[in-house]
């Protein structure tokens, strides 16, 4: 298992931003990570958050995928690069996320041509599935030239 500091060098979010704190499995198509709940998080309003936020959280699962890829071919990352999410598809099991509710994440590169790829994220807690989404990516062009496909 990777750590909340090896988070920080695979994605470039920080502070209250970055969602992620621990990464389970991390592959060339597929990141697995665990975060908690917390007040700090974005769109916490009194005991819980928006179950809304489940898509940052699928978004910041494949950039540990991405990023994990990009540290594999360049052997430094820096944090991961920004990109452009469209949400393709979001189906929500729930309302809302209490706070200290532990949830497991995973992210799959189903699809990737250049710069764009399709990622399907589910966001679980314990057996019960909260959200199930498919995102739309387009990195920077900064990347340019380098490809993520395996």
């Amino acid at each position: 298992m990777m750590t909340i500091g090896d988070v920080e060098s695979l994605i470039p979010h920080r502070n209250r931003m970055k969602l992620i704190d621990e990464i389970m499995v991390v592959d060339e198509k597929t990141a697995v990570t665990a975060s908690v709940v917390t007040e700090t998080w974005p769109m916490v309003e009194g005991e819980s958050a928006n179950c809304i936020v489940l898509v940052e959280l699928v978004a910041q699962t494949a950039g540990v995928c991405i990023g994990w890829k990009e540290f594999q071919t360049k052997g430094n990352n820096q944090g991961g690069t920004g990109w452009i999410v469209g949400v393709k598809e979001a189906v929500f099991h729930c309302d809302e996320l209490p706070l200290n509710s532990r949830i497991i994440t995973e992210s799959r590169r189903v699809f990737q041509v250049e710069l764009y790829s399709e990622i399907t994220g589910t966001a679980r807690m314990g057996d019960e599935i909260l959200a199930e989404i498919k995102l739309q990516v387009v990195q920077s062009d900064s990347n340019q030239g380098e490809s993520l496909e395996s």
